[in-house]
């Protein structure tokens, strides 16, 4: 239904309004079916003919100036719908990214109870929840209903309502939808419980700032967004010059004062048909006087969407004169005449005053008006006065890059906090903890559990911990990570390693010094007996047995991961199949003697060398095979130690390392059998005795060894077979060589054929 139209005069133009988008959408769906002719403004129910338009047809044009229904946006359904504000999307996005600037992420709603209000909730909830912001209780406020103190359902619906405020812990409260009288009565019910909570007010809330009065715990110190206000042209010297009693005939004026000042208009009929009508009080007054005083509050506080009313009808008025012109000029073109039918292709393009004084585009391709917001803080309402303060602004250019303009300086908190209180369901979670799920409902409620080892967070409420990497490790926090100490055997830093070098020099210099010894006195009795050349043989390999500990000293390469193991089994097993030549060379020899004995035909050199050839043959084949097929290499053990990383040897394959070190041990088994059954062989120096000795230390060691290798990791697992190397060649040292010494240095008179084969 039109208010003041009728079919038998000139026909419509365009529609300006409405305000809500309740009544703005059943409008905007008609226009779309009924195509109206344009010769006439409908403005608020006021009729205005257009003289010089009276041909044009075909358009179905409204422009609201205050309807905010995202569903307006449909440009397919609403082509020809404008409006001058934006739409409920862009609001409710700028509130949503004010609350994340501030952390609030628990929030309390209470909308409208009408279509409005059920629609922006709804996008609202979505929009929090994309914020990653949770929502503890929606309330309608029912309007109309709250009014009625004698229904008793509505006063147990209440004060439900009032426990649901009181039990939640959410600070901050969005207002959404219809914004009415009646909402204030709500908000006047629920004052006790929420004079400590800050409410976030949408625009509309705007037109309700006088009302505003009687709820001052509230509403002060609360946050109110609003279109940024631009004067209107002229419009302070209008009402200036605005004396009401020049229009006594104004129906629609006389109808507005009745609203809102409760005014008596002296006609009984309509007195008591408004009174019944709004269920008010009219009462006598000086209209002149209040209407004065009302519009002084316009002028104070750019009352309410005047300045998008006053656009929506210049930018109709604008773009019809556009259209007249258009028009009178002399154009053959079809295809222009065709377009100026079309009012809104001139909306598109038409210019709209902005607060600089600047022009910019009125109308996006949605139809809608682009505006900037600005965030009021500093209610204060006192005295039936309202102030305003401006704390911080938004332009819709700036929500893509999340930008926008504050002072926190400025901002007034209630009960006097310096600072902005918390909102949140759970306690926030420490940098070096994370969130943990708990049973409720609300993602936002949620336990804060440590990091575990390994893992760090450095930020407030981390999701999630991040494992360190490898090389590193989680400090005792959990806030950052860590270098891994990395642990070989160093020279620099490690005493054991100092410690294994001088006794690996010390022992190789004794072993050269012995060897000159011998090589000195390679003639005399004690050097010949039992084959000098293996005591050469065998001191060289023990020689080079002591060089090889430092290839397990230092950092460990590839290189040296290879020949560690193959180097001092190969020298090894030189010593011990020396020592079995030398035991079998002592046997054969004490066997020989007898007259006719068949031990005859094995005197001599080649069966020893034999001997040492054939033994260490085998472990050269095991050594290499290993070496072919799974060559021991470097790596990094990071899984045994949390605080440091161990540069060790991965030996390829344990089958390879054990049958090195099993044949070693057969060899020096049979090297103790054989000695040990030679130990009584009639002789003034029988080597065998030494021999068994030396094996029986040999094998004392290595056996020790096992476990003690098997049962440490990193660098005491190397010195613990660096100390069985040491220990067990110098036994064949001490056990083999330091009686022969003895003699040679101290007891020369010893040193002669007769004393050694004197029995």
């Amino acid at each position: 239904m039109v208010p003041n139209y009728s079919c038998t005069k000139k026909k419509v133009v365009g529609f300006i309004g409405d305000h809500y988008s309740l009544t703005t959408l059943p409008v905007a769906r008609l226009l779309g079916i009924y195509p109206y002719s344009q010769d006439k403004i409908i403005c608020m129910g006021v009729t205005k003919p257009t003289d010089k338009l009276n041909t044009f047809s075909d358009s179905k044009l409204e422009i609201s100036y205050g309807a905010t229904d995202t569903f307006l946006s449909d440009r397919s359904l609403f082509p020809s719908f404008f409006r001058t504000v934006p739409n409920d999307y862009t609001t409710y996005s700028i509130i949503c990214h004010f609350l994340h600037y501030f952390g609030w992420t628990w929030v309390g709603i209470i909308s409208s109870d009408d279509d409005t209000g059920d629609t922006e909730t709804s996008l609202l909830r979505n929009l929090l929840t994309s914020h990653e912001i949770c929502v503890d209780f929606v309330i309608k406020s029912e309007l109309g209903r709250y009014g009625k103190k004698s229904i008793p359902d509505n006063e147990i619906l209440m004060e439900k309502n009032i426990k649901i405020i009181k039990k939640s812990s959410a600070q901050i409260i969005i207002t959404c939808g219809t914004i009415s009288s009646a909402t204030m009565i709500f908000f006047s019910k629920i004052m006790n419980v929420t004079h400590d909570r800050i409410f976030i007010l949408n625009p509309t809330f705007y037109s309700q700032i006088v009302n505003m009065k009687n709820y001052p715990q509230v509403f002060n110190l609360s946050f109110l967004f609003d279109l940024n206000p631009v004067k209107i042209p002229n419009l302070e010297s209008y009402l200036n010059h605005f004396q009401i009693l020049k229009n006594p005939k104004d129906m629609i004026l006389e109808d507005f004062l009745i609203g809102l000042f409760r005014c008596l208009t002296g006609k009984k009929e309509k007195d008591e048909r408004f009174s019944r009508l709004f269920n008010i009080r009219l009462h006598k007054c000086n209209i002149t006087h209040l209407f004065d005083k009302y519009l002084h509050n316009c002028l104070s506080l750019a009352h309410g969407n005047s300045f998008q009313m006053y656009l929506a009808v210049r930018s109709l008025a604008t773009a019809l004169h556009n259209m007249d012109n258009t028009r009178g000029h002399q154009s053959t073109d079809p295809q222009i005449h065709q377009q100026t039918k079309k009012v809104h292709r001139f909306l598109k393009t038409m210019t709209c005053p902005t607060k600089s004084g600047t022009e910019t585009k009125c109308f996006n391709d949605k139809g809608e008006k682009e505006s900037s917001y600005v965030i009021y803080n500093d209610i204060l309402i006192m005295k039936a006065n309202a102030t305003l303060s401006v704390v911080g602004s938004y332009s819709l250019s700036d929500i893509n890059g999340l930008e926008f303009s504050i002072s926190t300086k400025d901002i007034r908190w209630k009960n006097n906090a310096k600072n902005a209180p918390r909102s949140q369901c759970s306690t926030s979670c420490e940098p070096g903890q994370r969130k943990v799920a708990t049973s409720s409902i609300h993602f936002c409620c949620y336990d804060c559990a440590p990091c575990s080892a390994g893992e760090t967070s450095n930020v407030t409420d981390s999701e999630n911990c991040m494992k360190c990497p490898e090389d590193a490790w989680s400090s005792e926090n959990r806030t950052f990570c860590i270098s891994k100490k990395i642990e070989y055997l160093s020279y620099s830093e490690d005493i054991i390693s100092v410690a294994f070098s001088c006794l690996s020099f010390f022992f190789c210099i004794l072993t050269t010094l012995i060897f000159a010894i011998f090589v000195s006195h390679r003639d005399t009795p004690i050097v010949r007996a039992n084959n000098k050349n293996l005591s050469f043989v065998l001191l060289v390999s023990i020689m080079l047995s002591f060089l090889c500990v430092f290839l397990f000293l230092g950092r460990s390469v590839d290189i040296t991961c290879m020949l560690r193991q193959i180097c001092t089994g190969l020298l090894l097993s030189i010593s011990i199949s020396s020592l079995l030549a030398k035991t079998i060379t002592v046997y054969i020899a004490f066997k020989a003697t007898k007259p006719g004995s068949v031990w005859r035909t094995w005197t001599g050199v080649k069966l020893p060398n034999c001997v040492l050839l054939i033994c260490s043959s085998v472990q050269v084949a095991i050594c290499m095979s290993w070496v072919t097929l799974c060559s021991p290499f470097q790596e990094l053990d990071t899984q045994s130690y949390t605080e440091k990383i161990i540069v060790q040897c991965n030996e390829g394959s344990d089958l390879w390392f054990y049958s090195v070190l099993g044949y070693m041990g057969i060899l020096a088994a049979v090297s103790f059998i054989t000695a040990f059954l030679a130990r009584t062989l009639p002789d003034s120096f029988n080597e065998a005795k030494y021999i068994t000795f030396s094996m029986l230390v040999f094998c004392s060691v290595w056996i020790a060894m096992i476990p003690a290798y098997l049962s440490t990791k990193g660098k005491y697992m190397v010195a613990v077979e660096i100390f069985a190397i040491l220990t067990s060649n110098a036994g064949l040292l001490g056990c083999i060589f330091f009686p022969k010494c003895y003699v040679i240095l101290l007891k020369p008179e010893l040193n002669t054929r007769s004393h050694v084969l004197g029995k």
